[in-house]
């Protein structure tokens, strides 16, 4: 057998053994209950209130989505990584937690219709005019985790980096002048900003291209699929995403 035809074998076979292990859509009806995989520690998210009560952006979305197809939620909790993982070994039917639509996650996963749309947006002080785009941060201080992936940005435009372990850090020395900017999705500053209103920043929109959120399921697990979607596209409709969007960011992310 050729190499190329075994390779095809493989991600036939890759994809059973899958679907063997996740829900059919008949079974989780069945059961009643729908599996979501999310972190429950990815504030405003996906995260647990002082009543340790799991709450979020993205949890809401899911028990909306579970309401919608008479279900009951199920929530799996995890670290990214080991979230994911559990998701994988099929034990959850789904996964509502930021996950972002990219090509490479499309060769392994299928994707729901969006339901949170963002982009790149550059933070800085009220007061300062002289950012409004990528191209200004020339000299300018921009203030990052180590591990941030906006470091080559940094670096491409001649930025120069302001170490800082988080976002509330890192606005706190754009606050005081001690950094002049940050950058990273827009939908974390609406969360910092409902959380504190007269923070003296503003957000300067970097991003052409939209980065959007969806849910997962397993590939070729095409009837839990399409319920999650229709049951999605029925709650814009309805406006129940935007009333979750402006409940913990104060504006409509859902479109």
């Amino acid at each position: 057998m050729k190499l190329k035809q075994i390779l095809k074998l493989g991600a036939v076979l890759a994809v059973c053994l899958n679907l063997a292990s996740a829900n059919s859509l008949e079974q989780i009806k069945k059961d009643g209950v729908i599996r979501i995989a999310t972190e429950g520690v990815y504030s405003p998210f996906s995260f647990h209130n002082e009543k340790d009560e799991l709450m979020g952006y993205d949890v809401e979305i899911a028990k909306a989505v579970a309401d919608k197809l008479g279900l009951k939620p199920k929530f799996v909790e995890a670290s990214w990584d080991a979230m994911l993982a559990a998701f994988d070994a099929g034990k959850a039917d789904a996964v509502f937690n930021q996950v972002s639509i990219t090509e490479e996650r499309k060769k392994k996963y299928d994707y729901s219709v969006p339901y949170m749309t963002s982009y790149s947006a550059i933070i800085v002080h009220e007061d300062n005019d002289d950012i409004k785009s990528f191209a200004d941060l020339k000299g300018k201080r921009s203030t990052h985790s180590v591990n941030s992936m906006w470091i080559p940005t940094v670096e491409k435009y001649g930025a120069k980096l302001v170490v800082a372990d988080s976002l509330s850090d890192q606005i706190n020395l754009i606050i005081t002048k001690r950094a002049d900017d940050t950058i990273d999705d827009a939908v974390l500053f609406y969360d910092y900003k409902k959380q504190h209103p007269k923070a003296p920043i503003k957000l300067i929109k970097a991003g052409e291209t939209p980065m959007y959120t969806a849910a997962i399921v397993h590939k070729g697990n095409a009837e839990l699929l399409e319920a999650i979607n229709k049951a999605l596209n029925e709650l814009k409709v309805e406006g129940k995403l935007k009333e979750i969007s402006m409940k913990y960011f104060n504006r409509d992310i859902s479109e």
